[in-house]
């Protein structure tokens, strides 16, 4: 197995089980903050590669810049994300009843930690791209039959086009990489010494499972800026 949705979800979870066993309810509020963090990392990058291509921020350019779409890995799994959608004026409203990040997280046993994380992710990554666009998760798949994600007005038409700019899409390596990293210097941030041993033990946590060479691939980004659209 390489770098994927599952091996993703995997980081975030560890992060919450490690933040949460050393600092409690502190921890919980900094896994959130790690999350909001990333997020909002992600979506500005896309929002840096539309303002170059001279696009407006706007939902349908938001979904044309985003930089994944799922694995063969996970699709081949038959875990590749389906949605449905309810609603597409005024509102566009999204449901979700398959998801490998939800799968993952029930996997390992830790409901709780996808709560936390997908209740706030997807918000994060609009707010990065847009903040004056409304972005909200009401139910996730973590306790629900499946996720309702809505984009307040968002302007979308039959003849909008949703499909993703190549350009944009980075490798699940890179994403993988971009959380562990950014939760790491959250971590570190809000607890110092300790704090960083939490993402050590993240790290450790995910050689055993996948393997030394996976996670010497995640430390060789060390110095990645990911703030910034390459």
């Amino acid at each position: 197995m390489g770098f994927n949705e599952r091996t993703h979800a995997f980081l975030a979870a560890k992060y919450y089980v490690h933040l949460t066993e050393k600092f409690g309810e502190r921890g919980k509020a900094a896994f959130l903050h790690a999350t909001r963090y990333y997020g909002e990392q992600r979506g500005r990058r896309m929002a840096q590669r539309a303002i170059r291509d001279g696009k407006e921020l706007t939902y349908e350019n938001y979904c044309r810049y985003g930089e994944w779409v799922n694995t063969e890995e996970i699709r081949q799994m038959g875990l590749a994300n389906r949605t449905e959608i309810a609603s597409m004026s005024p509102d566009y409203e999204m449901h979700i009843f398959v998801c490998p990040w939800h799968s993952q997280f029930k996997e390992m046993g830790l409901k709780e930690a996808g709560l936390a994380y997908c209740r706030d992710l997807d918000a994060s990554i609009s707010r990065g791209f847009n903040p004056e666009q409304e972005y909200l998760v009401t139910q996730t798949l973590h306790d629900h039959d499946y996720c309702i994600q809505t984009v307040k007005n968002a302007g979308i038409t039959e003849n909008s086009k949703l499909d993703k700019n190549l350009a944009g899409l980075r490798s699940f390596e890179y994403h993988c990489a971009h959380l562990y990293w950014s939760f790491y210097e959250i971590s570190g941030a809000i607890f110092g010494a300790e704090g960083e041993a939490a993402g050590r033990q993240v790290l450790q946590d995910f050689a055993d499972e996948y393997g030394e060479n996976l996670a010497d691939i995640l430390m060789g980004y060390s110095d990645t800026n990911f703030n910034l659209a390459e």
